[in-house]
Protein backbone atom coordinates (compact mmCIF):
# COMPACT_ATOMS: atom_id res chain seq x y z
CA UNK A 1 0.00 0.00 0.00
CA UNK A 2 1.42 3.32 -1.13
CA UNK A 3 0.34 5.43 1.87
CA UNK A 4 1.08 3.02 4.72
CA UNK A 5 1.76 4.99 7.90
CA UNK A 6 0.62 8.34 6.52
CA UNK A 7 -2.03 10.45 8.27
CA UNK A 8 -4.42 12.57 6.20
CA UNK A 9 -6.98 15.19 7.19
CA UNK A 10 -9.83 15.78 4.72
CA UNK A 11 -12.29 18.66 5.04
CA UNK A 12 -15.78 18.09 3.69
CA UNK A 13 -15.21 14.36 4.03
CA UNK A 14 -18.67 13.24 5.10
CA UNK A 15 -20.14 12.66 1.64
CA UNK A 16 -19.57 12.87 -2.09
CA UNK A 17 -16.07 13.52 -3.35
CA UNK A 18 -14.61 13.93 0.15
CA UNK A 19 -15.94 10.56 1.32
CA UNK A 20 -14.58 8.93 -1.84
CA UNK A 21 -11.18 10.50 -1.19
CA UNK A 22 -11.28 9.14 2.37
CA UNK A 23 -12.00 5.61 1.16
CA UNK A 24 -9.20 5.78 -1.40
CA UNK A 25 -6.65 7.06 1.13
CA UNK A 26 -7.68 4.33 3.58
CA UNK A 27 -7.46 1.68 0.88
CA UNK A 28 -3.84 2.72 0.30
CA UNK A 29 -3.02 2.37 3.99
CA UNK A 30 -3.40 5.93 5.27
CA UNK A 31 -5.00 6.80 8.58
CA UNK A 32 -7.84 9.21 7.82
CA UNK A 33 -9.37 12.08 9.76
CA UNK A 34 -12.67 13.34 8.33
CA UNK A 35 -13.75 16.89 9.09
CA UNK A 36 -17.29 18.04 8.31
CA UNK A 37 -20.41 19.70 9.71
CA UNK A 38 -22.50 16.67 8.71
CA UNK A 39 -22.00 14.56 11.82
CA UNK A 40 -24.31 11.66 10.99
CA UNK A 41 -22.92 11.16 7.48
CA UNK A 42 -19.36 11.64 8.70
CA UNK A 43 -19.71 9.03 11.43
CA UNK A 44 -21.16 6.61 8.88
CA UNK A 45 -18.06 6.97 6.69
CA UNK A 46 -15.86 6.64 9.77
CA UNK A 47 -17.61 3.40 10.77
CA UNK A 48 -17.45 2.04 7.22
CA UNK A 49 -13.70 2.59 6.91
CA UNK A 50 -12.98 1.18 10.38
CA UNK A 51 -15.16 -1.86 9.70
CA UNK A 52 -13.22 -2.57 6.51
CA UNK A 53 -9.93 -2.70 8.43
CA UNK A 54 -8.88 0.91 7.99
CA UNK A 55 -8.26 3.59 10.59
CA UNK A 56 -10.58 6.61 10.55
CA UNK A 57 -11.68 9.37 12.91
CA UNK A 58 -14.53 11.83 12.36
CA UNK A 59 -14.30 15.35 13.81
CA UNK A 60 -16.84 18.13 13.55
CA UNK A 61 -15.31 20.90 11.44
CA UNK A 62 -16.58 24.27 10.29
CA UNK A 63 -13.85 25.30 7.86
CA UNK A 64 -14.59 29.01 8.42
CA UNK A 65 -13.61 28.81 12.11
CA UNK A 66 -9.98 28.85 13.21
CA UNK A 67 -10.72 27.03 16.47
CA UNK A 68 -12.35 24.15 14.60
CA UNK A 69 -9.25 23.71 12.45
CA UNK A 70 -6.99 23.83 15.49
CA UNK A 71 -9.09 21.14 17.17
CA UNK A 72 -9.16 18.98 14.03
CA UNK A 73 -5.39 19.05 13.67
CA UNK A 74 -4.94 18.39 17.39
CA UNK A 75 -7.35 15.44 17.15
CA UNK A 76 -5.39 13.96 14.24
CA UNK A 77 -2.12 14.22 16.15
CA UNK A 78 -3.66 12.92 19.39
CA UNK A 79 -5.19 9.86 17.72
CA UNK A 80 -2.57 8.99 15.11
CA UNK A 81 0.58 10.76 16.36
CA UNK A 82 1.26 13.04 13.41
CA UNK A 83 -0.11 14.65 10.23
CA UNK A 84 1.29 14.26 6.71
CA UNK A 85 -1.45 15.29 4.29
CA UNK A 86 -4.20 17.92 4.22
CA UNK A 87 -6.94 17.81 1.59
CA UNK A 88 -8.87 21.08 1.47
CA UNK A 89 -11.96 19.54 -0.09
CA UNK A 90 -14.86 21.40 1.56
CA UNK A 91 -16.67 23.85 -0.67
CA UNK A 92 -20.08 25.26 -1.59
CA UNK A 93 -21.65 26.05 -4.95
CA UNK A 94 -23.16 29.20 -6.37
CA UNK A 95 -25.85 31.05 -4.42
CA UNK A 96 -29.37 30.47 -5.74
CA UNK A 97 -32.44 32.65 -5.61
CA UNK A 98 -36.07 31.69 -4.81
CA UNK A 99 -36.53 30.54 -8.41
CA UNK A 100 -33.64 28.10 -8.12
CA UNK A 101 -31.48 30.01 -10.59
CA UNK A 102 -27.92 31.16 -9.75
CA UNK A 103 -27.82 34.70 -8.37
CA UNK A 104 -25.90 36.92 -10.77
CA UNK A 105 -23.22 39.35 -9.62
CA UNK A 106 -25.42 42.46 -9.74
CA UNK A 107 -28.02 40.83 -7.48
CA UNK A 108 -25.58 39.18 -5.08
CA UNK A 109 -25.56 40.57 -1.54
CA UNK A 110 -22.40 41.22 0.44
CA UNK A 111 -23.44 38.51 2.88
CA UNK A 112 -23.79 35.97 0.06
CA UNK A 113 -20.39 36.94 -1.37
CA UNK A 114 -18.80 36.67 2.08
CA UNK A 115 -20.27 33.18 2.62
CA UNK A 116 -18.85 31.80 -0.63
CA UNK A 117 -15.45 33.35 0.01
CA UNK A 118 -15.38 32.23 3.66
CA UNK A 119 -15.94 28.57 2.81
CA UNK A 120 -14.11 28.24 -0.52
CA UNK A 121 -11.17 30.59 0.08
CA UNK A 122 -10.81 31.38 3.79
CA UNK A 123 -11.40 27.72 4.64
CA UNK A 124 -8.40 26.75 2.51
CA UNK A 125 -6.26 29.43 4.17
CA UNK A 126 -7.18 28.35 7.69
CA UNK A 127 -6.67 24.67 6.98
CA UNK A 128 -3.26 25.32 5.49
CA UNK A 129 -2.26 27.68 8.30
CA UNK A 130 -3.02 25.24 11.10
CA UNK A 131 -1.87 22.06 9.37
CA UNK A 132 1.63 23.36 8.59
CA UNK A 133 3.05 23.25 12.16
CA UNK A 134 2.03 19.60 12.60
CA UNK A 135 3.40 18.72 9.16
CA UNK A 136 6.64 20.53 9.93
CA UNK A 137 7.05 18.35 13.03
CA UNK A 138 6.49 15.31 10.78
CA UNK A 139 9.32 16.45 8.51
CA UNK A 140 7.10 17.75 5.71
CA UNK A 141 3.87 16.93 3.98
CA UNK A 142 1.45 17.52 1.14
CA UNK A 143 -1.41 20.01 0.92
CA UNK A 144 -3.99 19.39 -1.80
CA UNK A 145 -6.60 22.03 -2.60
CA UNK A 146 -9.68 20.79 -4.45
CA UNK A 147 -10.71 23.58 -6.78
CA UNK A 148 -12.84 23.33 -9.94
CA UNK A 149 -12.94 24.09 -13.63
CA UNK A 150 -15.08 27.03 -12.49
CA UNK A 151 -11.88 28.54 -11.09
CA UNK A 152 -10.46 28.69 -14.63
CA UNK A 153 -13.46 29.14 -16.91
CA UNK A 154 -16.27 31.52 -15.96
CA UNK A 155 -19.95 30.81 -16.35
CA UNK A 156 -23.37 32.44 -16.11
CA UNK A 157 -24.17 33.35 -12.53
CA UNK A 158 -20.98 31.91 -11.07
CA UNK A 159 -18.38 34.65 -11.55
CA UNK A 160 -18.05 35.09 -7.78
CA UNK A 161 -17.80 31.32 -7.30
CA UNK A 162 -14.96 31.28 -9.83
CA UNK A 163 -13.16 33.99 -7.85
CA UNK A 164 -13.26 31.86 -4.70
CA UNK A 165 -12.18 28.71 -6.53
CA UNK A 166 -9.36 30.58 -8.26
CA UNK A 167 -8.17 31.64 -4.81
CA UNK A 168 -8.25 27.99 -3.74
CA UNK A 169 -5.83 27.18 -6.57
CA UNK A 170 -3.19 29.39 -5.02
CA UNK A 171 -0.17 27.47 -3.79
CA UNK A 172 2.54 28.41 -1.34
CA UNK A 173 6.20 27.66 -1.70
CA UNK A 174 7.40 26.64 1.74
CA UNK A 175 9.86 23.78 2.04
CA UNK A 176 9.52 20.99 2.98
CA UNK A 177 5.90 21.03 1.81
CA UNK A 178 4.33 20.03 -1.48
CA UNK A 179 1.35 22.15 -2.53
CA UNK A 180 -1.02 21.39 -5.34
CA UNK A 181 -4.51 22.18 -6.61
CA UNK A 182 -6.86 19.93 -8.54
CA UNK A 183 -9.46 21.40 -10.92
CA UNK A 184 -11.95 18.64 -11.77
CA UNK A 185 -13.87 19.31 -14.98
CA UNK A 186 -17.14 17.46 -14.32
CA UNK A 187 -17.73 15.21 -11.31
CA UNK A 188 -21.04 14.00 -9.92
CA UNK A 189 -20.62 15.91 -6.67
CA UNK A 190 -23.46 17.03 -4.41
CA UNK A 191 -22.81 20.64 -5.45
CA UNK A 192 -22.90 19.88 -9.19
CA UNK A 193 -25.92 17.58 -9.04
CA UNK A 194 -27.81 20.23 -7.10
CA UNK A 195 -27.03 22.77 -9.81
CA UNK A 196 -28.00 20.41 -12.61
CA UNK A 197 -31.32 19.58 -10.95
CA UNK A 198 -32.43 23.16 -11.52
CA UNK A 199 -31.50 22.92 -15.21
CA UNK A 200 -33.13 19.56 -15.87
CA UNK A 201 -36.63 20.81 -16.83
CA UNK A 202 -35.18 23.23 -19.39
CA UNK A 203 -32.90 20.54 -20.84
CA UNK A 204 -35.78 18.08 -21.20
CA UNK A 205 -38.00 20.72 -22.80
CA UNK A 206 -35.26 21.56 -25.28
CA UNK A 207 -34.73 17.91 -26.19
CA UNK A 208 -38.47 17.47 -26.74
CA UNK A 209 -38.63 20.53 -28.98
CA UNK A 210 -35.68 19.33 -31.05
CA UNK A 211 -37.12 15.83 -31.39
CA UNK A 212 -40.48 17.16 -32.55
CA UNK A 213 -38.90 19.31 -35.24
CA UNK A 214 -36.48 16.76 -36.66
CA UNK A 215 -37.29 15.77 -40.23
CA UNK A 216 -37.46 11.99 -40.75
CA UNK A 217 -34.47 10.54 -42.56
CA UNK A 218 -35.28 9.43 -46.09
Amino acid sequence: MRLEGKVVLISGGARGQGATEARLFAREGAKVVLGDLLEEEGKQVEAEINASGGACLFVKLDVTKAEDWQQAVAAAVARFGTLHVLVNNAGIGSTRGPDGEPVTMEHLTEEQWDRVMEVNAKGVFLGTKYAIPAMRQAGGGSIINISSIAGIVGGHGVAYLGAALLAARGGLVANPFLFGALQPVVLGTVVLLGALAGLLPAVLAYRTEVAENLAPLS
